[in-house]
């Protein structure tokens, strides 16, 4: 079941939005050649905790981290570790906060050090390609509006969309209805209502949108070893634009 969320439940998600983009914003900063993603984790933990919120991820299934930290041709939920950051190197990192009942979720994918031009071209096309989507989030549309736009754009710029996972709706959980898919064509899914909350996230490969799992149960990698990168923001359905609620601080 859709969930719309009520204006005071809206305030709510605000505030889980703002110390999640923050959460998002430290993390991304730490990434710097001889960094270990585990440091990112305990910094990420520290923060949300400081802030009053409890990291989302941790214990979430069984996740045993704070944030996920997927390295080149990690795509998702990659599990901090021992692993030392090292130059031109691309790191995306997933976080979500949960305070008084309500969850943020955002992602975004970062350069180590010197990165090389695909890499960076990579990085920006999956960051568009979720405004493309998130101009399509509007009340009246349907999801598969937002999920053909990120679809379109990415596939244009010649890279290819994962299909195994999909964007979701937030709120007291941190995935609730709808799913979100970064593909499709347009016209299709549920209509998109004022108060409704949702994580559009693509997930973009460099080559080839094959994906191979990995035997500690969480990480997912591309199939063919080329680079991938991941965009992520909880937004607000509204009568008008739709709104980010894990905007980055001005």
């Amino acid at each position: 079941m859709i969930i719309v969320k009520s204006e005071r439940e809206i305030e709510l998600m605000r505030r889980a939005g703002k110390i999640t983009a923050a959460a998002r914003a430290l993390a991304g900063e730490m990434v710097k050649p001889g960094v270990t993603t585990r440091e990112i984790d305990k910094a990420v933990f520290h923060f949300i905790r400081s802030q009053g919120a409890e990291p989302s991820f941790l214990n979430y299934n069984g996740y045993p981290a704070s944030v996920c930290v997927s390295v080149n041709d990690e795509i998702i939920h990659g599990i901090p570790g021992p692993r030392v950051l090292k130059e031109g190197d691309i790191v995306s990192v997933d976080v979500g906060a949960y305070i008084g009942g309500f969850h943020g979720d955002c992602a975004a994918t970062y350069p180590c050090g010197k990165i090389s031009e695909e890499a960076q071209r990579l990085i920006d096309v999956t960051r568009q390609g979720f405004f493309e989507g998130f101009a399509q989030a509007r009340e009246g549309n349907r999801i598969s509006d937002i999920s053909h736009a990120v679809q379109a754009y990415v596939e244009a710029n010649g890279f290819s969309v994962v299909r195994e996972y999909v964007g979701h709706g937030v709120g007291r959980n941190m995935h609730e209805a709808p799913e979100i898919p970064n593909y499709g064509a347009p016209g299709h899914g549920p209509k998109l209502l004022r108060g409704m909350t949702i994580a559009v996230e693509p997930m973009v490969n460099a080559g080839t949108a094959a994906i191979r799992q990995m035997s500690d149960g969480w990480t997912v990698k591309t199939r063919d070893g080329k680079y991938a990168a991941h965009y992520e923001n909880t937004i607000l359905i509204t009568a008008g634009e739709p709104e980010i609620l894990t905007a980055p601080a001005p």
